[in-house]
């Protein structure tokens, strides 16, 4: 875990936006002889993602690619704020923004290459995985210890639940 800037997250982050591939996936594209794509999703970052989800707060995919995977994943894990084959990533991020109901302010965005650059530079918290590109680590404020796809979107939430004091009462059902 590095911090990289000054800005300050707390419980006004109302929107985790995560990227794909190399951000949910290690971003290695499997290719079968069939010509399927098949992408690979770590259990602890869905795990998170509902705990984050059981704390009122939303969750958004957003990526350049499409993928009935990606559906799949988000359809199990009750995210609704998909945007795919979007190679503008800002656009995406309106979108999601617009039917989320959060401002700029409201919403954490993890990347980790340069199509993440635009909505980075607009969140609130912006955050880079281990194994981003140099480029995408400068702007963010947070830098996870794990790479995408291992364990990366799990950090982050407990990150942020850490800072806003909620972590340790939301495990507590679990003990």
């Amino acid at each position: 875990m590095v911090r990289r800037n000054d800005r300050v997250v707390n419980d006004s982050i109302r929107l985790l936006i995560l990227d794909v591939d190399g951000v949910l996936t290690d971003g290695r594209l499997v290719v079968v002889e069939s010509g399927e794509l098949i992408k690979s999703f770590h259990v602890l970052d869905g795990g998170a993602i509902r705990l984050w989800q059981e704390t009122g707060r939303q969750v958004g995919l957003l990526t350049a690619r499409t993928s009935p995977a990606v559906a799949r994943r988000a359809g199990e894990l009750g995210i609704e704020l998909i945007e795919q084959g979007i190679d503008e990533k800002l656009i995406g991020y309106e979108r999601i923004l617009a039917r989320a109901g959060v401002d700029d302010a409201g919403i954490c965005y993890v990347g980790d290459d340069f199509l993440d650059l635009a909505p980075m530079r607009r969140c609130g918290y912006p955050v880079a995985v281990a194994n981003a590109a140099a480029e995408v680590k400068r702007v963010a404020s947070y830098v996870t210890g794990r790479p995408g796809g291992a364990g990366a979107v799990r950090e982050v939430v407990r990150h942020l639940l850490t800072r806003s004091g909620e972590w340790t009462g939301l495990l507590d059902k679990y003990a």
